[in-house]
């Protein structure tokens, strides 16, 4: 407890990643709307007016298309992409059966995830890392899980420490050799990574699908020199 503490404490000196104010310093990728609220929360949402689904017929002619569409995904990315070593600290809410996610590593920008039938095997989990976020959303890997790497508790085991429809803090601490996770406080998923992937590249933050609605704040970097 002492050490995450001063991680926090630490933190909360250093000039923050996402200043509460606007987006200088991101990078939207794929169709959505990022917006920074007046207490400098951001909220991610998608801008498609889904009642054109109830149109008899509907604009989808196969269920392959209409998967193709509602799990395209959307990203803020940062447009430093030189991230190494690093504690990184989120804070963030979603509605229920919600899912997102923060990237690192990930030197494709989340090319091949916001294309209209994207490409599994090259979204940013698979190129570099992403962290889970995951409120009930029907997904294996519970919240503060290294994606395909390392499960965090699931969300009714005795030593889950995530909190339901409510905020929750991610810490994320990226090192060369090792990659840490905490979720509210406690260390969740830790794995000493690929070593064929990137040990540097930018920040992203996920919008999961044309249901997502994700808040984050407190977005704030201390990166090791």
């Amino acid at each position: 407890m002492l050490a995450t503490a001063l991680l926090l404490l630490t933190l909360a000196a250093d000039p923050p990643l996402f200043n509460g104010k606007n987006l200088d310093g991101w990078e939207v990728i794929g169709d959505s709307q990022w917006t920074v609220m007046a207490d400098g929360t951001l909220v991610g949402q998608r801008t498609g007016d889904l009642r054109k689904l109830l149109v008899p017929g509907g604009p989808f002619k196969t269920p392959a298309e209409f998967s193709g569409w509602v799990n395209t995904q959307s990203w803020l990315y940062t447009k430093r992409d030189d991230f190494g070593e690093f504690d990184l600290h989120v804070e963030f809410w979603t509605k229920t059966s919600g899912n997102s996610g923060v990237s690192i590593r990930d030197t494709s920008r989340a090319k091949w995830a916001v294309m209209a039938q994207p490409d599994y095997k090259k979204t940013p989990s698979k190129i570099g890392y992403e962290i889970q976020i995951n409120n009930r959303f029907p997904d294996p890997h519970p919240t503060g899980s290294i994606y395909g790497f390392m499960d965090a508790p699931k969300d009714d085991a005795p030593n889950s420490a995530m909190k339901q429809d409510e905020w929750n803090s991610l810490d994320i601490s990226s090192r060369f050799d090792r990659i840490t996770v905490r979720l509210n406080g406690r260390v969740v998923a830790e794995h000493p990574g690929d070593p064929a992937r990137s040990k540097t590249g930018p920040i992203g933050l996920q919008l999961h699908d044309q249901f997502s609605i994700i808040q984050f704040r407190n977005i704030r970097i201390v990166e090791k020199k």
